[in-house]
């Protein structure tokens, strides 16, 4: 028989596809339009399922108020967001949305806290109906308000670095691993008691705990390792909502939350991997420790050029590789750099794109710009497509690129980013390197890529430079 309960839950089976169709279809260029289409769509579905069903279910009319106005709220905060964000806003964005998730798992807790282990004697139809499974349900609380306060701190965390209101150096404190690993013991054991005798003083210590673990987790890792930082608390989002999800009883949020904290925590690894860093010591602050603003190694003087001279050598070039970074999105330079590999493309310059996996402070960061300026994806190559070809390539253009292209990675041991693969600009035969100062990248590594003799600064604004390359052209 047809009822509104069915109704729903046949939606959720059709909002999870799309939300399956979504990832995959974001996983390539070409699709990811598509992709970001069905994530909207199942979305949709789920937002009106979840409305009609609180009407079947006869919510109250000031909660059924409520849930749409809040509904219309964070909608309208979303689109005005997503309107007036630039790119280089995007990664701390994204890090402050992810601790609204975080938030709202914890509020989930205390809310099946507050109505089910505070007041067992009170529905005794919802007490009959969990009397087994009491045990169960105080796990799930404490759980999904521990990974909630965890993700809530830590994203905000990571949002005040990454929008420079805080320094992106680690913090280090004394025995900081084991700070870390004396608060997940004490989240275990506080779990066992909760689960055998649920008190409120419990639920508010593991609140406090998880947040000032959030806080510290987050805060000891450097700003060299951010991009997986963001990643990772995408997953911690992730499992939050899935947590939150069992509490609500709510078979899409578990799945949704399933398909988010594992994606996110695969592509946490995957950049882990391209970095040379182990994933769980990254998450304990175990990497990312800056060298500080300046090195005491003399590299000897570097080499200034003109755009004049940049254009004559790319006039004369066969084959041209640009790696960006996070300095081209600050600039907003992406639609002269696509300007400029469309006119040497008309003069028969093979050129391409290295991106390196962390290039930005976002998964991706990078393949956003370039595909918003619409530079082909075909000539975007990623690092270990491209990094044999630097050998027979005539000039490298190195916009706002640093850490990732920085040769002390593979020659000193000591380096704070030492055994992170990178992109060999230096085998090609002309690098140029725009820049706005002689100043270290993100991680605070000094580059000796800047003083190597088939090396050239081209100093100033990279949009600015960029246009007087093309006005020379």
């Amino acid at each position: 028989m047809f009822s509104v309960e069915t109704a729903a839950s046949a939606a959720y089976i059709v909002a999870a596809l799309l939300f399956i169709l979504a990832l995959a279809g974001l996983s390539k260029h070409e699709t990811a339009k598509v992709g970001n289409y069905f994530g909207i769509a199942g979305m949709a579905v789920a937002l009106v399922a979840t409305v009609a069903l609180a009407i079947e279910r006869d919510v109250e009319v000031l909660g059924l108020v409520l849930l749409l106005v809040a509904t219309a709220i964070g909608a309208s905060i979303g689109l005005w967001r997503a309107r007036v964000v630039e790119m280089t806003g995007m990664p701390e964005l994204i890090a402050l949305l992810h601790s609204f998730v975080g938030l709202a798992a914890v509020l989930v807790g205390w809310n099946g806290y507050l109505h089910v282990e505070r007041h067992p004697g009170g529905d005794e139809a919802q007490v009959l109906a969990l009397q087994d499974l009491l045990g169960i349900h105080s796990a799930e609380v404490f759980i999904g308000v521990f990974i909630g306060a965890v993700t809530f701190t830590g994203s905000i965390v990571a949002n005040l670095k990454l929008s420079a209101r805080i320094k992106s150096s680690p913090l280090v404190l004394p025995g900081k691993n084991l700070l870390n690993l004396g608060a997940l013991g004490a989240f275990a054991a506080l779990t066992v008691w909760f689960v055998i005798h649920p008190q409120l003083w419990l639920l508010v210590v593991v609140t406090i705990l998880a947040l000032a673990l959030g806080w510290h987790l987050v805060a000891s890792i450097g700003g060299g390792d951010m991009p997986v930082v963001v990643s990772m608390l995408n997953s911690y989002s992730g499992w939050a909502a899935a947590a939150s999800g069992f509490l609500l009883e709510n078979d899409l949020l578990i799945i949704t939350g399933a398909l988010v904290g594992s994606s996110g925590a695969y592509l946490s690894y995957i950049m882990c991997k391209a970095m040379n860093r182990s994933f769980i010591s990254v998450i304990a602050g175990g990497f990312g420790i800056e060298a500080g603003p300046a090195s005491d190694t003399d590299y000897g003087e570097h080499r200034e050029v003109t755009a004049q001279e940049v254009a004559e050598l790319l006039g004369a070039a066969d084959s041209v590789i640009i790696t960006p970074g996070y300095g081209m999105a600050v600039a907003q330079a992406q639609h002269g750099v696509a300007e400029l590999t469309r006119k040497l493309r008309d003069r028969g310059v093979d050129v391409r794109f290295g991106i390196h996996p962390v290039a930005g402070r976002l998964p991706g960061h990078m393949n956003v710009l370039l595909a918003e300026a619409k530079v082909p994806y075909d000539i975007v190559l990623e690092m270990d497509e491209i990094n044999d070809d630097f050998d027979d390539t005539a000039v490298v253009l190195v916009i706002g690129a640093n850490d990732t292209v920085n040769p002390a990675a593979m020659d000193d041991p000591t380096s704070p980013i030492a055994g992170m693969p990178v992109l060999t600009v230096w085998n090609a035969d002309n690098v140029i390197v725009f820049k706005r100062s002689m100043a270290s990248g993100y991680a605070g590594v000094q580059n000796p890529l800047f003083f190597r003799e088939n090396s050239a600064m081209l100093f100033g604004d990279a949009k600015d430079r960029v246009e007087d390359i093309l006005h020379a052209l």
